[in-house]
Order: C-alpha cells, then structure tokens, then sequence
C-alpha cells in the first residue's frame, strides 16, 4: 500500500500547489480536534508519517466521511469505479467495500472509513500518476525512477481542490497516454466482438499470386485497421501497398512479400495486443514528467532514437543495441552532457577478461594488428607476448586495453555521453552493415547510431553557427577530443511496443527482451485485468 511508504518525496508542498492549480478551493477545516480520528491515527501505527501530519496539520478532521466531505467522497467511488479505463487494478481499490462503509459512516463514528478511505485514495493517485509497479522490482533492468509524489502533497492536494478536477488533473498529459487509451478502448470493443477472426495459413503470399489465403489476409487486415480490401483472391498492386504499409507499422521489412514472418505477427491476436497496450500504458505513467523541451527518447524495441525540440521530432535515427542473450541494453533516464570526437574505446573489464584473455592466449598479436594496446596497473603499455597469460583468469586479469582512435575503432569516430553507473553511451560503429538488419541486437550494451554525424551537428546546432565545419575540424585532428554541450540534453532509454508514430498509425514491435511479458505478469498479479467490451 502506498499509504504505507515513507520515501515518496519526489515532489512536497509545490506537487501540492501544481495539482490545485485552477481549482476552486474549499473552505477552511473547522478548529476544533476531531477526538475519534485523533485517537484512531495515533493508535494505528499502519499510519504512515506524511498521512499522520497531514491530519495532525488539519486538528484530525476528515476529508471523507461527513456531509461536508460528500462530494469529494462521491468523486473518490467514481474514479475508482472507472479506474478499469485507465488500466489500473480496479479490484484493488475495494470500491464496493468503500461504498458501504462511506454509507455507513454517515451515522456513528467513522474514524476507521476515513482511515480506509484515504489508503485506498493513496494508491490510486499513485497509481494513476506514476505508475502501479515499482520497475526496478520488476526486472533489475529497468532502473526507471517514475515521479513519485508525496503522499502529505497528495492529500492536500485533494483537501483543497475541486475533487472532479483534482482526479482529471492526475491522468498523465503527454498525447501519447490519451492514444494509447483510445487505442485500448479499440482493442477491448474488438475482442468483444470476436477479435481479428481466422488466422491466416502461414504459407508465403507473394505479389501477382493468387489463392484463398489471399482473401483470408484481406480479411485479417481490414479486421487490423487497413480499410475495406474485400474478397478477391488476387495479390494485386493495391494490396501490396496496404502490406507494406503493415510492415511499416509493425518493424518489419517493407517489402510486400507476405511471408512466415510477416504472417506470423498479422495472425497474433487482439488479446496479445491489449496487453502490450495495458504494460505500454503502465510505462508512459513510469514517464509522467517534463520530458525537457529538448530530449532524446532511445526506444530499444524498436532500434530507434528520436531528437525532441519542444515535443516534435527533429532528427531521427536507427539503431543497433545490446545482444538478446546478455548484454540486454538497461532502461533508465540520464543526461547526456558532451561527446566524444575520436574516442579512445577503454574496452570493460569483463570483454577484456571473457574474450579478449583467451584470444590473447593463443595469439598475442592480435591486439597490435588491431590498433590496440594491453595496458598495465601503472598505466604503461604491455606486449602480450612478454607476459605469462596462461596464469590469468576472467577473474584475475590485471590488466586494461584500449584501442587507439582510427576509423576501424569500435566505437566509430564519435561518441556521445551521458555518465551512468552502466557505463552505456550512443556511438557511431565501423560496422555498417547490421543497420540492413530487420532486428539489431548485436552490441554489448550501448547503442550503436547509423547517422553519428548528423546527430552530432544538430546537437552542436545551438551554440555554434557552423556545427558541421566546427565537427569536422575536431575530427580532421585526428586527436581525441571532448565536446560539452552548453545545455545538457536528457535522454531516455525506453522500450515502447506499442507506440504512434508520426502518420498517425498505432505501431506494435516485438518483445526482444521479454519486458513486456514480465511486466505484464506483474500487472496482472496486482489486479490488472484485460477487458472486453461487448457489443
């Protein structure tokens, strides 16, 4: 229970002042001590210490029970009531429970509903506001911190505010939470109704062939949203198009040939997707902050980072992430500060020992050949062919490696950086080639950019005139060389498959990492659950 936390101080008295903003504000408590609520909470020691100075602050009187707390109670049941809309574990907010226990209290001492009723209040604002899950918990990988308010911020809030405006006021506002909602209220009427109907036999459908399982791929499509394509069994030029365009939406290669792999994601089923909504909505509350007029969302489900200046896209780019097997790319928020112009690689410590030492053992040329250097504890160079190697372990490794600047560096010729505990960074890369692929998972952590350069102009765009003969002249150099950004940029690594994207589409992508299904899993077992509307 929320009401039970007692670090939640992200934000005090001006979360408070934020979420009043531009309501009207209810008069002022009564001065006496409410005696039964006093000798409740300090008898209570579930009580947590901001709940306990919000009602010490007020002389105990109530905020639920009472005729003067009516309509703030009412509106309390019938956000509750609708909280299913949001995605949010109705189950658990024991709404009927609350109901007749507010009724109840409307004669004799109702110190234990109000107690009630602000507990479950607690985990609903924070639900709603920052996210049911606590990442981190979920899975060690997703070091998201969402915007925790305080709960004293929260109670004053709804103490003093307009309630119907006050529970408005905590849906997350960034357009990107409301289309996802639409996007579920689709979803949840299709299911209703039977779903996307008959899969699609998975045998390859290429253009100019025709067959039944034409019609039936002309069915499935229009059930997914591509309009009314009819009956015909042809494989026509106009049906390429709409594939295509499926491809686009879904991540995969848009070449209009319906193939195993294609099908395989056009047959999975509505249900699957209102899941990946239910966790996508869940992540967009995790992200319910000022995102920055300028920022970087990294989406690693989609092998993509975008550049926002005041909320619209201005540079884009695709990318290459942390191998599926190990080397998961982690999720977590940062700043990033400067870059790095023909960087040095200071290979980690754990490639250094797991696969550069055996390499090493067997031949000890290999790094020279390479541009790189094993380096000593006292920072000097060392040839690998003058040191016993046969005595050393991942575990025992003493020494470092570094590779040289140079165009076959590993990390390209720039780097961009934003100083994390995980030691993870974009940066260009010498091999080109994994950009041509349908799924990128190939690093050993970072993300790899396919256009460094123009990502490193734009950035420099705002405190140089000339950002690309300013590049240009630190690479022509040949040196290392460190570039701060006059403005740090925060920069969100995400995973988001289900998203909008810029035609208006709803696009879905693979979960690569199995996040999605954890999460889920975790939503579900807190009472989340999927919906169908009938008729």
């Amino acid at each position: 229970m929320y009401f039970l936390r007692t670090g939640l101080l992200g934000f005090a008295a001006s979360a408070a002042i934020t979420l009043v903003s531009g309501f009207a504000i209810q008069p002022a408590f009564a001065n006496t001590t409410n005696v039964e609520l006093s000798t409740a909470i300090l008898g209570d020691k579930s009580v947590a210490s901001d709940a306990r100075q919000f009602y010490a602050n007020r002389n105990y009187q109530p905020i639920w029970v009472g005729t003067a707390n009516r309509a703030r109670a009412e509106a309390l049941i019938d956000a509750l009531r609708n909280s299913s809309e949001q995605g949010l574990p109705t189950s658990q907010y024991r709404v009927a429970e609350l109901e007749d226990a507010l009724r109840k209290a409307r004669t004799g001492d109702g110190s234990a509903t109000e107690l009630m009723a602000t507990r479950i209040f607690l985990d609903y604002a924070q639900d709603l506001s920052s996210g049911v899950l606590e990442p981190i918990k979920v899975d060690r990988e997703i070091a998201v911190q969402p915007p925790r308010r305080s709960e004293i911020a929260l109670l004053e809030a709804i103490s003093k505010s307009s309630p119907s405006g006050f529970f408005r006021a905590l849906v997350p506002q960034h357009p990107e939470y409301a289309r996802l909602l639409k996007e579920k209220a689709r979803l949840e009427r299709l299911i209703g109704m039977g779903g996307y109907g008959e899969k699609i036999p998975v045998a390859t459908l290429k253009p100019g062939s025709s067959s039944k399982n034409v019609i039936a791929m002309r069915t499935r499509l229009s059930q997914l949203g591509y309009g009314s394509l009819g009956a015909d069994t042809a494989f026509d030029e106009r049906l390429v198009e709409v594939v295509k365009e499926f491809q686009t939406d879904y991540g995969l290669t848009a070449d209009g040939v319906a193939g195993p792999g294609t099908l395989k994601v056009m047959n999975t089923s509505a249900e699957t997707r209102l899941q990946q909504v239910l966790v996508n909505l869940e992540r967009e509350r995790w992200m319910n902050r000022e995102r920055g007029k300028r920022h970087i969302v990294v989406n690693l489900a989609d092998f993509s980072f975008n550049l926002y200046d005041n909320n619209k896209v201005s540079f884009t780019s695709i990318t290459v992430i942390g191998k599926v097997s190990k080397d998961r790319t982690p999720e977590f928020h940062d700043e990033m500060t400067h870059m790095v112009v023909n960087p040095t690689w200071h290979v980690p410590r754990s490639i250094a020992g797991k696969e550069y030492l055996p390499i090493l053992k067997k031949d000890p040329g290999f790094l020279a050949r390479r541009n790189m250097v094993m380096v000593g504890r006292n920072g000097k160079a060392v040839n690998p062919a003058a040191v016993n190697l046969a005595g050393y372990s991942t575990k025992n490794f003493p020494y470092s490696i570094k590779q040289r600047p140079s165009n076959s560096n590993a990390l390209g010729l720039v780097k961009f950086m934003f100083p994390n505990k995980y030691n993870i960074y974009l940066h260009d890369t010498p091999s080109k080639s994994l950009f041509n692929r349908e799924v990128r998972a190939f690093s050993h952590g970072c993300v790899r950019v396919q256009k460094p350069f123009e990502f490193a102009y734009k950035l420099l765009e705002r405190q140089t005139s000339n950002p690309e003969g300013a590049f240009k002249s630190w690479l022509n150099t040949g040196r290392e060389q460190y570039v701060n950004l006059e403005t740090p940029v925060p920069v969100y690594l995400d995973y988001r498959t289900a998203f909008f994207g810029e035609t208006g589409h709803v696009n879905y992508r693979r979960d690569i990492y199995g996040r999605d299904k954890t999460i889920f899993n975790a939503l579900h077992k807190a009472g989340v659950a999927l919906e169908a509307v009938q008729g």
